[in-house]
């Protein structure tokens, strides 16, 4: 496996990571402008965890939401798969430098640090299904609600921190299809069998058979 790869896998699936967790705690996951209400507020904007609004003179009055399970579905299960997603980008990242051929972690058996390479290339790709399903499942409600003209709530739009998500997600699942990649390839290298090479006789072997081709000299009445 070409340790360059390993590097370049490492710091891809470190970023995504990195990014996601960025993107949890992110403000502005949907956000709705009330331009023109200068009395009372100016704009909304809601992530996994509050909602926020803020008045005309730009102060933001931020509140919690206080009743999981009155949330809606969307959000509890983009609230798990963010967080998944985070659990399974450390486990890959431990898994990643303890397979990398320049880690001293692990010892010097490559054929299994390939293998363990391998497995953190499986928990990068996890994390970036798992990041991008949450945030593409959120954006769908929101497009859904903003277009739909019978939605008596308030519209909101995209906001920054799903582009973040996205990101984080494409970074992840390159860097773990880069390990897969290279790992199997690095695999099959390593399992190619060696030239057989015919076993070279011995000293013995090679006495015993010169001396039973060397003609006998001797007569029946030598033994008379």
């Amino acid at each position: 496996m070409n340790p360059a790869v390993e590097v370049k896998a490492f710091f891809l699936g470190f970023i995504g990571w990195v990014m996601s967790g960025i993107a949890i705690p992110h403000r502005f996951w949907k956000v709705s402008s009330m331009d023109g209400n200068l009395i009372t507020t100016l704009a909304v904007y809601e992530n996994l965890w509050k909602y926020c609004l803020i008045d005309s003179t730009g102060v933001h009055n931020c509140h919690e939401f206080t009743s999981m399970l009155g949330l809606s579905g969307y959000v509890q299960a983009s609230r798990a798969l963010m967080i998944a997603s985070i659990v399974l980008g450390t486990f890959g990242l431990i898994a990643t430098l303890v397979g990398m051929q320049c880690s001293k972690v692990g010892g010097e058996n490559y054929v299994l640090k390939g293998r363990i390479a391998a497995l953190g290339g499986v928990f990068f790709i996890l994390q970036g299904l798992c990041t991008m399903t949450a945030v593409s499942w959120y954006a769908f409600n929101i497009t859904q609600d903003f277009f739909d003209p019978l939605y008596p709530g308030t519209k909101f739009e995209i906001g920054e921190g799903l582009y973040i998500g996205w990101c984080s997600a494409t970074l992840a699942l390159i860097g773990g299809c880069c390990l897969l990649c290279a790992c199997g390839t690095g695999n099959k290298q390593e399992k190619r069998p060696y030239p057989y090479q015919t076993p070279t006789r011995g000293t013995a072997y090679t006495t015993s058979v010169m001396s039973q081709e060397q003609p006998n000299h001797y007569g029946r009445n030598s033994y008379v």
